[in-house]
């Protein structure tokens, strides 16, 4: 199989057969807490997407050039949240810079991108599945960000077209949500056996 082919096929696992979201359990809080609006679910994911890949990359650069080989890779967490940090305040002071109403509107949310677990555990995926080229790091980190992206913006639709149906009263807000969650990540699981 050709470089570009293997590109291809890791970055449709990571955005449809591997999500994430549905199939790692990784950023659910961002995913049910922000997917209330779908601006506001595509903005978010248009954040998680740039943060992602830029930590991917830098985190395997870090992970090749410093760490692997060395008693330093011990650090590995340490390195990687600070990373994924640094990543989060670029964002954050580009969006109150050149965006004010689109990051007034994140609130609470865009800071917590620095705790979402799906980008840390895309960074520990990539470094534990021994990627070894920047390239293949780089397309599945931004795969990553496409399927985050992709999942949040689909439950934010239903959301919204969840406020128009006639929802039982006991189910209405978080159980319906979560109930919504749980069948998107089981019609996913039938994508699994595909690609590896």
């Amino acid at each position: 199989m050709d470089t570009l082919s293997i590109l291809l096929m890791g970055f449709i696992s990571i955005v449809v057969v591997n999500n994430l979201v549905f199939t790692k359990f990784l950023g659910i809080c961002p995913y049910l807490g922000v997917s209330g609006r779908i601006d506001m679910a595509f903005g978010m994911g248009l954040a998680v997407t740039f943060v992602v890949t830029l930590s991917g990359t830098l985190t395997w650069l870090i992970d090749h050039l410093l760490l692997i080989g060395t008693s330093l890779e011990v650090t590995r967490y340490i390195c990687f949240i600070l990373v994924i940090a640094g990543a989060v305040q670029l964002v954050e002071m580009y969006l109150r810079k050149f965006f004010p109403s689109l990051y007034e509107s994140f609130g609470i949310f865009l800071p917590l991108i620095t705790t979402n677990c799906a980008i840390l555990g895309l960074c520990l995926l990539i470094s534990l599945e021994g990627i070894n080229s920047l390239l293949e790091a780089v397309v599945l980190s931004f795969g990553a960000g496409i399927g985050f992206t992709m999942a949040i913006c689909i439950m934010a639709g239903i959301r919204e077209n969840l406020d128009l149906a006639d929802v039982p009263d006991c189910l209405k807000g978080a159980p319906i949500t979560l109930i919504t969650a749980g069948l998107l990540a089981m019609a996913f699981m039938g994508f699994a056996g595909m690609i590896r």
